[in-house]
């Protein structure tokens, strides 16, 4: 049996049609890329033609898909598998053609094989084939003899274990003598060990092409496989781009090739080479789609080059009904003819009601070639087309065509009522981007405002509300800020309108911004209002003065002081809005003021969660998603800082769920939403990465992607500083991220053993964040509690000098006190720490006690890390395990050891439950040095003891053998008996050479 070498891939001639000698040098060079399946049909195939069963391999693929790249790769293939391969080829020759092209190529090939020059020989006719001043004879005998030595000659060439492989190339431009022999070479395989292998490109393949009826007979045959060669996925394109390029595209730059080649290898190879700064074709490109688009008939052509200019697919009624009367189709009847003969010339498919190119870069080629009064023409002829009946096509695509037919007034009214249609759908980035088209449109057309009857402010403010909604959170307040700022003119209106900027200016954080908005909006509406917080008495609000308005001022107003700490004023606005709000019928205003009055009730979590679902029921009533969004994010947050899991997961699902199918997901709560439920699952134990959905903005993938950084550094340890260091560029950009990437950054650098640079990152965040809120943020307790664990990392991980070791004790010393302090004067609502602020403190003076123990003959606490684990069984799982970890190595200090194997068991238990490596890791290895006894404990194979190895370790760090006595639990003289040991054993004098040998045995990690 043939031996078919199943390797993954080689370099080969180009990929797709031999376009041009500049694409098969390039692409030589890349090895093949995915087709599996089609080389597993190959290998079986060849196989079966080793031991006498013939066979067909049919291989249709548009052109430059990587057909001819697929059959090279499978002619080297069967060369090494000891076959013999004849590649011949098909060229494209017109009307006057050559007779039996392929097979001459292939037999003078192989005429110099003995049994295949003997059939030769037998037959004048292949002689005078083959006979360059000779031609084929043209009777009926003599066709049927070289029809019958051509099969005889293939025949020949193979042999037992190594079969004959033909290689076809380009059928499609097959004579009709070619396609007689193939035809009758098919129907007489029988026992021959023969494998033909036949390419064809499936986009010339018409209806009526010459060839379609011989592939339609060749199905019927029975050693006829037949292989429809697709483009690539997307992964599969992503794997070319980076071969071909040598690096992987950024995300915009390989969307542009994936939409643009829609994966042909060919077209994306081009587009490379020519660079997406082009806005063109690569002219190579371009002459290979003009040069087929150009054999069609003139109307065929005007009605492509329509169907181009509404992109790659189109509605076929709508373009039905835009062709007649442009240029060349001068009737229905014509347009008719003329699209039927571009989908039988296979320019153009069918995909349900719809036609489309076949590819884009097509529809593409066309348009590039249209001067601008043509392409204005065509437009034109859409847009009559859709205003003649709305039906055929939305106000989007009406407002497309109007724009690029330079008729600005429709452009406008369509633009809006796609804004329309779009909030309708709930697609706030689709509303945005009408909108914003809108406004672009408003000074070119006069009489805007009277068309659309609204003013630009309106509709600036609403674009603004479509973009926070779309999360682009920056955007929104560009908008809204440019609308009020552009009343001063008018500074009641702007007043009243102040509040829509302080909310869009709150989700950027920009806190003194918004104070000032809010103030200067009082200031006009309800002068002396904004000392009402201070002294306790509110102006008197008439009824005729309690508008929505002034109820939505005054709810921002108090949402503001709650940001900016001022709790007490923050009450005083709440409650009167809750007043006001209710006067003047303003549900939204008032569910806003309810949330923030609730968050004032965190104490009492039963209270506040009663006041947040009032809230949201009064959101729902006034139809306002963003307040209601809020209302559930307050709600799961009411839960889950008060410890209760369960039912915050239980809120978030709702309010996610409520989120996505209100489209306002990607607003600022529905991400926070997101985020929160990303920290709900860690705290539960699932460290899987979990997946951001689909369509998440920029902003967004910031947030989220900081959020799953908790289950990634809990995973990975150390790997994960990558990931987290990647957002330190955005720190910047929101608190938030900077507190969670820049603390987890930390925790990450001490997995990694880079201790002096874990400590530093977190007193980094510590300060930045600090500047940015309030230095003394609770998140500061979390901060100094990793800075502290890190130090004490350090601690036991070497010898410390006593200027160091004094260095070390005194960053502790403050850390603990920042920490302390944190707890005392960061205000936290309610008047005392949750749960988890709570865990974060005891375990910061558990990790100060550690410190103290590594530094100096102070004993180690075992109760401070039991009560660590006690304030983080609220449910946070990884950290129960990794204190429980911790308590286990003070109860082995303080010679507890049946007490530390249960704490440590456990603790083991819980991180592989998890899938927390690093922490199983370290309390495997820390079992093995302590001598615990551990589930799953590895035992060394090793020249040297475990214990040695421990000791040879310890050694290699530079430690002393009082401080190794001290990490291993042992006695110095037990220390210097190992020491000599290992010396011994590995034939050395000295520590050092010790060390050196060791390492080059592999003994001992480098």
């Amino acid at each position: 049996m043939v031996q078919v070498a199943a390797e993954p891939g080689k370099p080969g001639a180009g990929v797709g049609a031999r376009w041009d000698d500049h694409l098969v040098r390039r692409s030589s060079e890349v090895p093949l890329i995915s087709r599996q399946e089609e080389v597993t049909a190959f290998r079986g195939a060849l196989e079966r033609a080793a031991e006498g069963e013939p066979g067909v391999l049919l291989l249709g693929g548009d052109a430059g898909v990587g057909k001819t790249r697929l059959v090279t790769h499978l002619a080297d293939t069967a060369r090494d598998a000891g076959a013999r391969v004849v590649v011949a080829h098909c060229v494209d020759l017109g009307d006057v053609g050559i007779p039996y092209l392929p097979f001459t190529e292939a037999l003078t090939e192989l005429r110099g094989v003995p049994a295949v020059a003997e059939v030769i020989a037998e037959r004048p006719a292949l002689t005078r084939l083959l006979d360059p001043a000779g031609g084929s004879g043209t009777d009926h005998a003599e066709r049927l003899q070289l029809l019958d030595g051509v099969a005889g000659s293939l025949a020949a060439a193979g042999r037992a274990g190594s079969p004959l492989v033909l290689v076809v190339e380009d059928l499609h431009w097959a004579d009709e003598s070619t396609r007689d022999v193939l035809r009758f070479v098919v129907a007489r395989m029988r026992s021959e060990h023969l494998l033909v292998v036949a390419t064809y490109r499936s986009d010339d393949v018409h209806r009526r092409h010459p060839l379609r009826p011989v592939i339609a007979e060749l199905h019927r045959q029975r050693p006829v496989e037949h292989v429809e060669l697709a483009p690539f996925t997307p992964d599969e394109l992503r794997e070319f781009t980076t071969a071909t390029r040598g690096e992987p595209l950024d995300d915009v730059e390989f969307d542009a090739v994936r939409s643009r080649s829609d994966g042909n290898a060919f077209f994306a190879e081009e587009l490379l080479d020519a660079g997406q700064s082009s806005t063109g074709l690569p002219w190579s490109l371009a002459d290979v789609l003009h040069t087929r688009l150009q054999r069609l008939d003139p109307a065929v052509q005007q009605l492509v080059r329509l169907a181009a200019v509404a992109g790659r697919q189109v509605d076929e009624s709508l373009l039905r009904a835009a062709a007649p009367g442009l240029p060349g189709l001068d009737s229905p009847e014509v347009a008719d003819a003329a699209l039927r003969e571009a989908v039988a010339q296979q320019v153009l498919g069918v995909e349900g009601q719809h036609v489309a190119f076949r590819h884009a870069l097509v529809a593409e080629a066309l348009v590039l070639d249209l001067l601008p009064g043509e392409r204005t023409t065509m437009h034109r002829a859409y847009l009559e087309a859709l205003c003649a009946e709305p039906t055929l096509g939305s106000a989007a695509k009406r407002a497309h065509h109007a724009l690029q037919g330079h008729d600005l007034t429709a452009a406008l009214v369509a633009s809006r009522e796609a804004a329309r249609s779009a909030a309708e759908l709930l697609a706030p980035a689709e509303e945005q981007r009408h909108l914003e088209q809108v406004l672009s449109l408003w000074e070119s057309v006069p009489d805007a405002e009277e068309l659309l009857g609204e003013d630009r402010v309106a509709l600036a403010l609403e674009t603004a509300a479509a973009a926070s909604s779309a999360g682009l959170p920056m955007r929104a307040e560009q908008l809204a800020r440019r609308a009020v700022e552009g009343l001063s003119g008018d500074p009641d209106r702007q007043a009243r309108l102040r509040h829509v900027l302080v909310r869009y200016v709150l989700d950027l954080e920009s806190l003194d911004d918004a104070l000032a908005q809010s103030t200067g909006a009082l200031d006009v509406l309800l002068p002396g209002a904004t000392d009402a917080g201070v002294s306790g008495t509110f102006p008197e609000v008439a009824d005729a003065d309690a508008t929505p308005e002034l109820a939505w001022t005054l709810a921002v107003h108090a949402r503001v002081l709650l940001t900016v700490d001022r709790d007490d004023e923050a009450g005083v606005f709440a409650r009167q809005t809750v007043d006001v709000a209710r006067r003047a019928d303003a549900p939204g205003a008032e569910a806003d003021a309810l949330t923030t009055l609730a968050v004032l009730e965190v104490g009492t979590p039963d209270t506040a969660a009663e006041l947040v679902d009032r809230a949201r029921e009064r959101a729902v009533v006034a139809g306002d998603l963003r307040t209601e969004m809020r209302c559930w994010f307050g709600l799961a947050t009411t839960h889950f800082y008060a410890g209760h899991l369960d039912e915050a997961e239980r809120v978030l699902v709702a309010g996610i769920e409520r989120g996505r199918s209100t489209g306002v997901i990607w607003g600022v709560y529905g991400v926070q939403l997101l985020d929160l439920a990303l920290l709900v699952a860690y705290f539960a134990g699932d460290l899987a990465d979990q997946p951001i959905p689909d369509g998440a903005p920029a902003p967004a993938l910031l947030y989220l992607d900081s959020g799953r950084l908790y289950a990634a550094v809990a995973r990975e340890g150390g790997e994960a500083v990558a990931a987290a260091e990647a957002l330190r560029p955005s720190w910047g950009v929101d608190g938030q991220i900077a507190l969670v990437a820049g603390g987890l950054l930390a925790d990450a650098l001490t997995w990694a053993g880079r201790y002096d640079e874990a400590v530093a990152t977190a007193e980094e965040v510590a300060a930045h964040v600090g500047a940015t809120w309030s230095e003394f943020f609770l998140g500061r307790i979390w901060l100094s509690a990793l800075a502290l664990a890190g130090l004490a990392e350090s601690a036991e991980s070497g010898p410390h000098d006593g200027d160091a070791a004094r260095d070390l004790l005194d960053r502790g010393d403050t850390l603990l006190a920042v920490a302390q302090e944190t707890a005392r004067r960061g205000r936290p609502r309610g008047g005392s720490l949750g749960p988890e602020g709570r865990a974060w403190l005891s375990r910061a003076a558990a990790e100060h006690s550690r410190l103290r123990a590594a530094l100096t003959d102070a004993p180690a606490d075992p109760g401070l890390w039991e009560a660590t684990v006690r304030e983080f069984d609220f449910g946070y799982r990884y950290e129960v395990a990794r204190s429980r970890f911790r308590w286990a190595q003070a109860l082995r200090a303080a010679d507890d050891v049946p007490a530390a194997e249960v704490e440590a068991a456990e603790a083991l238990g819980e991180a592989v439950a998890m899938g927390a490596a690093p922490l199983a890791d370290a309390i495997h290895a820390w079992g093995r040095r302590a001598r615990v006894p551990l589930p799953g404990a590895r035992r060394t194979t090793s020249l040297l003891t475990e214990r040695e190895e421990e000791v040879l370790v310890l050694v290699a760090q530079g430690l002393s053998n009082r401080q190794i006595g001290e990490r291993l639990y042992i006695s110095t003289k037990t220390v210097s008996v190992h020491v000599s040991n290992l010396l011994a054993k590995l034939g050395v004098s000295g520590r050092a050479e010790a060390v050196a040998v060791a390492h080059r045995r592999g003994l001992i990690g480098v």
